[in-house]
């Protein structure tokens, strides 16, 4: 029997409890799952005495988290095949994906909330790392508009504007996603049959299976929030790129851009494949075309670090100091020499007077062109062009100096991809180690063939200077011919085209900034205000679309488990589970499994 002192004390502490389990229920549920923290527990507090004896156990913050009446779903303990365990599996009655049963009060919403909070807290922390690092590391100056930049007020810094930004993003696309999820599985529904009937369009739009994905990306406006700076242009464009891939991929294998062979004798159909010499490679002419036309004429629409790497390595075409050479007197530099060579195409490429064979004549250069006089005040007497004379002015021959440029350039770069390559081999240390001259020969190969396609690229787009110089009349196309270097240049590209996918797209990414800057510039088109955050917007409607359609659509893993994730569904590669799931179905239950999934999914 207890005594009555022990009695008294219950309903106290029961009703201490019952007031302040709200309160902490709530904030343990949008900082750790009840599932994360048995993990936690098992692998962290269970190793250290201290924390055991002061932590609460796994069941206690379980009924902390999701309260003591919350009775837990059974899980099948079936096998599948090979003898694993297998976790049942339904569809979510909202008409959500296939979700582990026994959820527990750790509901979406609580989900999307607590998943947003730690994409707002990691990136304000990277963020944080990263101008510590800029700073100390990288010994990054601080300018006058940096300077300014920490005085900002606390609601315009854009590490508080980006965290808030993604993590908005986040919480708005799980909960958009949910509601027209449910709002199309409720039009669905025998009893919403007279709504369909009278707003035919109304519903068609609402229930179609891609209606989710399409309203959620709306979510994409929160992008908004941060400042309008490169950075965001930059999202854009990546998340638009990775799109129109995702949208390529899905067209091509469902016969959409190569079409379909007609079956013969019985047979089925057969979809063509695609050509061997197609690739995105292609893309690299008029990517490489339209970034030196820009860099010679539009060069505040150029990236200064692209053309850094470039200018950097061509020592054969940008002529050094010379070490005696007096220090009074100003040597012109890269810039100089690029916007020479602007101004001959738009003086239609003037003639070279060699002050060594008239040294008694003054005007040897137009006024435009004095920087470089003292390029071509010594240069060969047997250079005919003055673009040569300005590129190569100690060697009269185009070719020796093509040549030399391969000698001077290939050997670091070769170098350098070296390098980049053996550090990538480090997580795949194991195929070394069993595989081990293969994995050395292909990374020698990759290393060839990278250094060659961005030396070749290097070398062509400065040597079609000179060939057009000699082969063109002066007149004819004087400023086009640089965007024709560069093409003829990008087909370099072509030794690289089974491995340089990711290269091919950063570069016509970057092209396709250069060429908006320059649109704006020019006034061919209109900047439209915010106009990056609705191309971010289409961007996450394509890729929602195409991941609904086909998911295998979308060939990297990591980015299948990274969109499940962002919509709720868990960090799950389904494009592979729902694949074993209907291979099991089949074989237990025949065709009649098969059909009955695709037509709930549908």
């Amino acid at each position: 029997m207890a005594s009555p002192s022990g009695s008294g004390a219950a309903p106290a502490k029961s009703s201490a409890s019952s007031a302040t389990d709200p309160i902490l229920r709530n904030a343990l549920r949008y900082t750790i799952s009840a599932r994360e923290y048995a993990v936690l527990h098992k692998y962290v507090i269970s190793k250290s005495r201290a924390l055991k004896k002061r932590a609460p156990t796994v069941d206690s913050m379980t009924k902390i988290i999701e309260g003591p009446d919350i009775k837990k779903g059974s899980q099948s303990g079936g096998k599948g095949k090979g003898g694993k365990k297998r976790v049942s599996t339904a569809r979510t009655a909202d008409g959500g994906k296939l979700a582990q049963q026994g959820g527990g009060a750790d509901d979406y919403n609580t989900r999307a909330i607590r998943h947003s909070i730690r994409v707002f807290v990691a990136t304000g922390a990277l963020m944080k790392l990263w101008e510590i690092v800029s700073a100390k590391v990288l010994q990054k100056k601080q300018d006058a508009s940096a300077a300014k930049q920490k005085k900002q007020p606390l609601h315009k810094s854009p590490t508080l504007r980006l965290s808030l930004s993604l993590s908005t993003i986040l919480l708005l696309y799980r909960l958009l996603f949910r509601f027209f999820t449910r709002l199309r599985v409720h039009l669905l529904d025998q009893s919403a049959a007279p709504f369909r009937v009278r707003n035919p369009r109304t519903a068609g739009t609402l229930t179609s299976p891609y209606a989710p994905a399409v309203g959620a990306s709306l979510a994409g406006l929160a992008l908004g929030i941060y400042p309008s700076q490169h950075m965001r242009v930059s999202v854009a464009l990546f998340a638009l790129f990775r799109a129109l891939e995702f949208g390529w991929n899905c067209a091509e294998e469902n016969g959409m851009i190569w079409g379909w062979e007609k079956g013969v004798n019985g047979r089925p159909d057969k979809m063509r494949t695609r050509p061997s010499w197609w690739g995105s490679w292609m893309l690299q002419p008029f990517a490489f075309g339209q970034l030196l036309h820009a860099v010679v004429f539009d060069r505040d629409c150029f990236p200064k670090p692209f053309g850094n790497i470039i200018f950097n390595n061509s020592g054969a075409y940008l002529q050094p100091k010379p070490e005696d050479y007096p220090t009074g007197v100003q040597w012109p530099g890269t810039w100089d020499v690029v916007e020479s060579l602007a101004q001959m195409a738009r003086s239609n490429w003037p003639a070279f007077i060699s002050p060594i064979l008239y040294p008694n004549k003054e005007d040897t250069l137009p006024a435009a062109l004095t920087s470089i006089a003292p390029l071509t005040s010594g240069a060969h007497p047997l250079i005919n062009s003055l673009s040569c004379a300005t590129l190569h002015p100690n060697d009269p021959s185009c070719t020796r100096t093509y040549l030399t440029f391969w000698l001077k350039s290939f050997p670091p770069v070769t170098r350098l991809f070296l390098l980049v390559y053996s550090a990538m081999l480090l997580p795949k240390f194991k195929s070394l180690y069993h595989f081990p001259v293969s994995t050395l020969h292909s990374l020698i190969a990759n290393a060839l063939r990278m250094s060659a396609f961005v030396t070749g690229s290097v070398s062509t787009a400065w040597a079609s200077i000179c060939f057009f110089q000699t082969w063109f009349p002066r007149a004819f196309l004087p400023t086009q011919r640089f965007f024709l270097g560069g093409f003829l240049a990008g087909f370099w590209a072509y030794l690289e085209k089974k491995r340089g996918r990711g290269v091919f797209l950063y570069t016509t990414k970057t092209s396709i900034d250069s060429l908006w800057k320059v649109g704006v510039k020019r006034r061919w088109w209109r900047a439209m205000k915010g106009g990056d955050v609705w191309v971010f917007v289409a961007a996450l409607m394509l890729t929602g679309v195409v991941y609904e359609k086909d998911r295998a659509a979308i060939k990297e893993k990591a980015w299948r488990k990274g969109i499940s994730w962002a919509r709720g569904e868990g960090f799950r590669d389904w494009a592979v589970e729902e694949e074993d799931l209907l291979a099991e179905g089949e074989q237990e239950h025949g065709g009649e499994a098969y059909a009955d999934y695709h037509g709930k999914r549908d």
